[in-house]
Formats: C-alpha cells, structure tokens, sequence
C-alpha cells in the first residue's frame, strides 16, 4: 500500500466513525454541539457508541487508536471541538447538523436543496454557530453544514462556505421561510439556493453559466 493510499485510509476512518457517532446521537435526540458548547459530560455516550463501532468495524477500531490513540484521546479530542467548531476541525472537510426530526439524510435527496452562504474564515464560526442552533431548534431547513479548517484542494479561494438546506426545492414558500430567517441573524446580502439536482449533475457556477435556482 503506498503512503497516499494509507492516507485516504486513515481519513476514511475517522469519517466513517464520526458519521456514525453523529447517527447514533441523532437517534438518541442529542446534538453534539450543545453537548460540548455547554460542557456536560458525555463520555458515558462517547463509549458506549464508541465500543458499538468497534465490534462492527474492528479493523477500522485498530487504524483509529494507531492514529489518536486510545478512546479516551478521541473522545478528548471531540470534547476540544473537534467536529463542532469550524475553526477548530481538522479531520473532516465539513461538520453537519439536522434537524432533530428530519430523517436521517434527508438532504441528500434529489428533491431538496440548498441556500449557498459564503463567508471569510473569521467570522464562520459564529455564523455557523447560529445557523446550527436554529437547525437543531427546528427554525430553519432540514440539515445545515460548514466547511471546516481542514484543507481542501478544490476550493477555489480562502472563504467559508455554508450549506443550509430545504426539503423541497419546489416548496417556494419554505424555501423563502429560511431565507427569511437568514436575514433575521444577518444575513443581508443576497444569495442563491441550488437544487441537489444540479449538484447531483456535476454543474457548477462559471463565467456565463446560472445553476442557482433562487436568488434572495
């Protein structure tokens, strides 16, 4: 195996268990934010999941504690904001939150869609920060996410970007709810919303080419 390989390795682990440690704390109604913005305790949750991901995926398991160390370093890191603090996640390309009663990926099907928000890294934290509190307090859309501080070689500056998603592309009225509730913690300036069906079609914005659908 060469070292690239073992590299897209060892980011496919740690993703695979941070999906499920955010699935299985959305079955139990919790949010992983409030849990480590508030600073209550959750290592009794931390390893009981923990341990549940370890007899399904033993083998990712071992590459976890080769790369952090023991669950305890993971469930540290985690605590320090790994995963819920854009600025400070360096694992994961992006940090995501639903709706408590949405269905479990319910933004990656084709009839939803997105308001596309783009920000400078240094006011991304607490911009998200408010669009993931109103998400999980069901005032928003069905599912937000964050681009975090680690790299990404396909992105074509330095600015953040925010996804705030709805459930129906079609559904004009919830759509333009959101955007309302958007201006509501400041965000004035206009965007688009995109359809998963561009995003699905690989289309993206260049000089002369439209893929917004909505514009507010």
């Amino acid at each position: 195996m060469t070292e690239a390989e073992s590299g897209e390795l060892d980011e496919i682990a740690y993703g695979l268990f941070e999906s499920y440690f955010r699935s299985q704390l959305h079955l139990q109604k919790e949010s992983l934010s409030l849990l480590v913005e508030e600073g209550r305790p959750f290592e009794e949750i931390f390893y009981d999941i923990f341990n549940r991901f370890s007899d399904i995926y033993p083998d990712i398991k071992i590459r976890l504690i080769r790369l952090f160390g023991p669950p305890e370093e993971i469930y540290l890191m985690i605590k320090e904001g790994e995963g819920v603090i854009p600025s400070r996640t360096f694992q994961a390309r992006w940090i995501e939150q639903e709706a408590p009663d949405a269905p479990r990926n319910a933004a990656g099907i084709e009839k939803a869609g997105k308001w596309l928000i783009f920000l400078p890294p240094k006011e991304v934290d607490k911009i998200w920060r408010l669009i993931r509190d109103r998400t999980w307090e069901g005032k928003l859309g069905i599912s937000a996410k964050v681009s975090t501080a680690k790299p990404d070689p396909d992105a074509r500056d330095e600015r953040k970007v925010i996804y705030v998603y709805t459930a129906d592309w079609e559904d004009e009225e919830d759509v333009m709810r959101v955007r309302e509730e958007l201006r509501k913690i400041g965000i004035i300036d206009r965007i688009g919303y995109k359809r998963n069906l561009e995003t699905f079609k690989g289309e993206y914005s260049a000089k002369g080419k439209k893929v917004t659908f909505y514009t507010a």
